[in-house]
């Protein structure tokens, strides 16, 4: 069985590794760890004895890249305690800005490129900064197995493909990460397989759209199942579906299968099809709201969380209020939620102009935010009386004699402990709620 814990030896060169953005990136990083683990470098949580200081980046929004240009300032610092010390910026910030970045640190690597580090950062010296930044249409990473860094030991992330086809006409994603390939099915179950003999109980298979799954015969709903069978103790998440693309087959295997959890991520973006349509969403409101009834004819007790954007080129008041429409139709349970940031390169960026004032944006931020504080509690109330399979996390954050978890849904659990460590599963009963939390009393 294969080592997939961080390799601390004092002995070896020490990597320190800062992960922005989304889950794949955290994936994306275990990756890095482990083609550096097997040419001999060590991880270091301290970044003053670094060796080699990594930033795996984001460039979905524009404070995400402002983020990373504040920490190669501090990066700078400890290369002026220790010259010898590489600065490396890895990921899709590193796509976007290429040859920018490389004017101010050592190491550009794009997300395609992981494997070259070894031999870039070989190369690297103080007059020869190093870049690498091809995109890929085959590569996947299927045969690295990740060096997990969520120190919980419970939860892991399995990528089962990368890149995006659908460019959508705000998102960076299919500059920044390339064309869509699908990951060998067998290689995906052999890492779930993997994960539960080193004690895992929960993975979440992730993709910019993973309802686009294929793979010689395999689609996602095949994937699905194929990855329940490996143990019924294994819990199975996903992440994220494309409400175009996201079919009654799967939404009938989750229902099927009681270890693949009641919970989808749908980010709607805009509840005007108006607005989809110039976001190139290629789905309307109404099937957007379709697809949310089939989900909850077949599995009432599915949690539904999402994303929305306010402000989109062009967005009028009524297209703003037909997301609030949206929004109060669905209750979700939980949302991301943001005014719109341009990308430079994307085809809005280069069609419509970025046209509602910052002012407007924010205060329609605000009303959506507003209100999905509203619908959360809404949501979290109905669940007061049911009983619900949590699987434990931890303490408590306010109370540590209190336990926290998540049910299948994927909502959050407070409990009060009888000794249980995580990875342990409880079940509870909801008695009182918050916008954020359910509060819950043991069964068990």
């Amino acid at each position: 069985m294969r080592n997939i814990k961080p390799i601390t030896d004092p002995s070896r060169p020490k990597v320190y590794i800062e992960t922005y953005g989304c889950q794949m990136n955290v994936n994306d990083s275990e990756v890095i760890l482990s083609i550096l683990q097997d040419a001999g470098y060590a991880l270091t949580e301290t970044i003053d004895d670094a060796d080699v200081i990594l930033a795996n980046t984001c460039s979905i929004r524009d404070n995400a890249e402002q983020r990373v240009w504040g920490r190669i300032d501090q990066f700078k610092l400890q290369k002026r305690k220790r010259k010898n010390v590489v600065i490396g910026i890895v990921g899709c910030m590193a796509e976007r800005l290429k040859d920018r970045l490389l004017e101010t640190v050592d190491i550009v690597a794009g997300p395609d490129s992981y494997r070259s580090l070894p031999a870039l950062l070989e190369a690297v010296t103080p007059e020869s900064p190093q870049m690498n930044v091809l995109l890929s249409h085959e590569e996947t990473y299927a045969d690295i197995s990740p060096v997990r860094l969520d120190r919980n030991g419970i939860s892991a992330f399995i990528s089962i493909m990368r890149g995006c086809n659908n460019v959508c006409s705000y998102c960076i994603v299919p500059y920044t990460r390339g064309r869509e390939r699908s990951r060998d099915a067998h290689t995906i179950v052999r890492e779930a397989q993997e994960l539960w003999d080193n004690g895992y109980k929960e993975v979440t298979l992730l993709g910019q759209n993973v309802d686009s799954y294929s793979w010689e015969d395999v689609n996602f709903a095949r994937l699905l199942e194929m990855v329940a069978q490996v143990n019924p103790g294994l819990r199975v998440r996903f992440s994220t579906s494309h409400p175009k693309d996201i079919s009654d087959e799967v939404i009938y295997t989750m229902a099927k299968h009681e270890n693949i959890c009641r919970h989808i991520h749908l980010p709607v973006q805009s509840g005007s099809s108006v607005m989809l349509e110039k976001m190139r969403r290629k789905y309307d409101r109404e099937w957007y709201l379709e697809r949310v009834d089939k989900i909850r004819s077949v599995m009432p007790d599915c949690g539904i969380t999402t994303d929305v954007i306010a402000g989109f080129c062009g967005e009028t008041e009524q297209d703003h209020q037909d997301t609030l429409t949206l929004m109060e139709k669905v209750v979700f349970d939980s949302a991301f939620m943001f005014a719109y940031s341009e990308r430079p390169g994307t085809l809005a960026s280069k069609v419509y102009p970025d046209d509602i004032p910052y002012e407007v944006k924010t205060a329609r931020l605000n009303e959506i935010i507003a209100l999905q504080g509203r619908m959360s509690l809404k949501s979290n109330e109905k669940e007061i009386g049911k009983v619900m399979k949590v699987l434990v996390e931890g303490p408590s954050k306010k109370n540590p004699e209190e336990l926290c978890g998540r049910a299948g849904s994927n909502k959050m659990c407070v409990f009060p402990s009888k000794g249980e460590k995580p990875g342990d599963y409880c079940e509870v009963e909801v008695v009182s709620v918050t916008s954020a939390t359910l509060l819950c009393r043991r069964i068990d």
